[in-house]
């Protein structure tokens, strides 16, 4: 019955219940996303050391490759199995989470390995000074033997969207990133461990938030399945879920790429510089992250409808979504621009390090409205498995545009010019979505729903 009842929340629902009732649980799980990257930061700011948020800002692009990782699976598995359920076809859909779940131990252990070897060259690679060199390396070589079960946490708390059960999603998100909140002030300032007690806490809390998602298929709740025996790489499961998640998690991965690059870039102007945008960049997130989740959250919804080919349902599921997306970025964004000083204050002491993040905020702010229509976009796209233009948004926002305008613009600018590549990139990408999107949509009607209306 409960398996009923959450595919009823796909096909008959009302068009505002059916997107909240997905969309406000993966809102939830990247608020949780959002207070653990925000954890780390603001604990070891309680130190006083701005040479600590300094590392910690050049280590988390790294780490959060995992998550990148993770979404490949997540976001690709997420669309083929909502596009399988709307079908009727749940042994595919079964076949798909069990690659799912041992793709992400097998990327996982492999990512854990790789970093382990070369990370004196990844910590050259970021930027790392003489002063944080140390800080970052402590973090990164505790945080990524936790690698299997970041990527295990990220995945799942997509694909349990995928029937129905939008609050479990959630659930592990939430134990895992409350775990860390708790334990960071424990072993950051109690324990007096710094960054190192920052790196332990993230191992926990990821394991603790696995556990929950491996823990909830064991005891036989799902309708999918995470067994060995039901892995297969025929049938074109393995390139039916790359196809969408590759360039689904291409948008993160070139995030945290990107990221590294602006870090290392920035540099140049000194660490308190550095420190600046670190912050800027995670008042940015506030917006980002919550548009993220909807987008997400929305996208099973979607995959649903064009599974059932119920195309009247997806126009008016698209419609609200749009318009929702384009409210909440506003409001999001006016509330950051209000708060922002006290914002910044809470993480940096030193007062060059201040000014600088605010003034890198004010700029990356004046695009974040945006936000929430090109997500609800992209998810549409990967929702169709219209993984072409999929691959070409992802890849345009933070790789395309953004890292070759980060060059362009600091050689025009200088500093700022930096911190304006992101707005240039956001504007751009929003409008490749659009045109993608609406092509893609004209292309899907003629050749899958001809003679549907």
């Amino acid at each position: 019955m409960e398996e009923k009842n959450s595919l009823d929340i796909f096909s008959s629902a009302s068009v505002p219940k059916a997107v909240l009732k997905n969309a406000v649980p993966a809102i939830g799980a990247m608020l949780m996303v959002l207070v653990y990257n925000l954890a780390d930061t603001f604990f070891i700011s309680q130190t006083h050391d701005d040479i600590q948020v300094v590392a910690i800002s050049l280590a988390t692009p790294v780490f959060l490759l995992f998550m990148a990782v993770g979404t490949i699976f997540g976001i690709g598995g997420t669309s083929v199995i909502s596009r399988s359920m709307g079908k009727g076809n749940r042994e595919y859909a079964k076949k798909v989470c069990s690659f799912c779940m041992w793709s992400c131990v097998f990327a996982g252990i492999l990512m854990a390995l790789f970093m382990g070897v070369f990370m004196d060259n990844i910590l050259a690679l970021i930027g790392a000074s003489n002063d944080t060199w140390a800080g970052a390396k402590s973090y990164l070589m505790i945080a990524i033997w936790c690698g299997p079960f970041v990527l295990i946490a990220n995945c799942y708390s997509n694909i349990l969207r995928a029937e129905g059960q939008s609050n479990k999603a959630m659930m592990g998100m939430v134990i895992g990133n409350l775990l860390n909140v708790i334990l960071d002030p424990v072993m950051i300032l109690i324990f007096k461990w710094n960054i190192a007690g920052a790196a332990i806490a993230t191992v926990i809390c990821n394991i603790a938030g696995a556990v929950y998602y491996i823990l909830y298929f064991i005891r036989g709740n799902s309708m999918l399945s995470i067994s060995i025996k039901d892995f297969t790489l025929k049938e074109r499961v393995c390139r039916s879920v790359l196809s969408i998640g590759i360039p689904a998690s291409l948008g993160s991965i070139l995030m945290s790429i990107s990221n590294i690059i602006m870090n290392s870039q920035m540099t140049d102007y000194g660490d308190m510089a550095l420190a600046g945008i670190g912050v800027a960049m995670k008042v940015t997130m506030i917006t980002g992250m919550i548009c993220i989740g909807f987008g997400q959250g929305v996208q099973p919804l979607l995959g649903f409808c064009v599974g059932a080919k119920a195309w009247d349902r997806y126009e008016k599921v698209m419609k609200f979504s749009v318009w929702f997306s384009i409210i909440a970025g506003v409001l999001l964004t006016v509330f950051c621009y209000i708060f922002l000083d006290g914002i910044i204050n809470i993480f940096l002491t030193d007062k060059a390090a201040f000014d600088y993040g605010v003034e890198f905020a004010k700029i990356l702010l004046s695009t974040s409205s945006l936000f929430g229509i090109f997500y609800v976009l992209t998810n549409a796209l990967q929702a169709m498995g219209a993984s072409a233009p999929s691959l070409i948004v992802n890849v345009s926002r933070q790789g395309l545009i953004y890292i070759p305008s980060l060059f362009i613009l600091k050689a025009l600018v200088g500093m700022t010019g930096l911190v304006w590549a992101q707005p240039v990139a956001d504007v751009l990408s929003l409008t490749i979505a659009f045109v993608l999107y609406m092509k893609a949509l004209k292309s899907y009607e003629s050749e899958n729903l001809k003679g549907e209306k």
